[in-house]
């Protein structure tokens, strides 16, 4: 019992970490006349994916590669299926077909660049993880050279860029200060917390990071598009899922392998990576249904996490289905 007590607190650490890394960082770019769109597709998105970063590359140096990993494709997945659906679910999601099919190609494009990698080989090496970076530098240049000089549409920002600063700069310093620490602190906490879950319920590491690692860490993914779709801005809910995921992949990744070989387990290259891109195609379907995201479709993503779910569960054991 105590080890979930010190996992609900590490993420409740995490959530409040990343929430004040964010806002300071924020803060800062508006200061240095950073525009509100680009600090939304960039700032907003990574942010929200600190605690996965933090998490992931804590687990590397511990060699808990199962929660590493696990934590990204499960984050993905769970950004997808369950965030998006349920952001779909409370208001319907039109979109751009120039956002939609810049920003869910580029996830498509880490998503399979990573399974290219785990079907090679089992482990990721500096040189994969500076393939990634260099990719990722590409795909903001890209997005940046794309967005700069464009303007926001009204009402059209987050609760992240909005905001007045009526502050000190040394505010916005000792937010991102508080916010680190508190991710760092978090991060240690699930970390070592699930480590100690799974070895005492015989559940693999893999296990804990594709499903409460995963779903823990995308908490900030979670409110700040559940707080869109209430604002009536759910399209700025698929920018920050489609961000998350790239980063997810190509930063986390990219950074953990550069710390040390980072293992991938053969599950997740079997099944769990293409779980990961079926659901990073399910991005890219409403180009075909006037770009929209209805209530139906988002009702199908949330089937679709939960049957994933219920089949890890029962894979692990945690679930039993009644006999005919």
């Amino acid at each position: 019992m105590e080890q979930y007590i010190v996992a609900a607190v590490g993420l409740g650490l995490l959530v409040l970490g990343a929430e004040g890394l964010v806002h300071g960082a924020v803060a800062i770019a508006r200061r240095l006349n950073v525009s509100p769109l680009l600090i939304g597709v960039t700032i907003v998105a990574y942010g929200t994916s600190t605690p996965e970063l933090i998490v992931s590359t804590n687990a590397t140096l511990q060699g808990s590669y199962g929660i590493a990993v696990g934590n990204v494709v499960g984050s993905n997945t769970f950004n997808i299926l369950f965030i998006l659906g349920l952001t779909a679910l409370i208001a319907p999601i039109t979109v751009s077909p120039r956002a939609i099919g810049r920003d869910a190609l580029f996830a498509l494009v880490a998503a399979g660049l990573f399974i290219w990698v785990s079907l090679r080989m089992p482990v990721m090496t500096y040189y994969e993880g500076a393939l990634f970076l260099a990719v990722l530098l590409a795909m903001i240049f890209i997005t940046y050279a794309q967005e700069a000089g464009r303007e926001e549409p009204a009402g059209d920002g987050s609760r992240f860029t909005q905001r007045t600063l009526t502050h000190s700069p040394l505010m916005d310093i000792a937010t991102i200060a508080v916010g680190l620490g508190l991710l760092i602190v978090g991060a240690d906490m699930l970390v070592n917390s699930s480590i100690d879950i799974a070895r005492s319920n015989g559940i693999s590491e893999t296990m804990i990071g594709l499903t409460l690692v995963a779903a823990g860490t995308s908490l900030p993914e979670l409110a700040t598009s559940v707080v869109a779709a209430l604002r009536r801005n759910p399209d700025i809910a698929l920018g920050n899922i489609t961000g998350s995921n790239i980063y997810n992949i190509l930063a986390i990744l990219g950074i953990s392998s550069l710390i040390g070989p980072v293992q991938i387990d053969p599950q997740i290259a079997a099944m769990d990576n293409w779980v990961m891109l079926a659901a990073t195609v399910a991005l890219l379907l409403p180009m075909l249904f006037g770009n929209r995201m209805g209530r139906a479709y988002g009702l199908l993503l949330l089937a679709g996490y939960f049957a994933y779910i219920g089949y890890l569960f029962q894979k692990a054991g945690l679930l039993h289905l009644p006999a005919n």
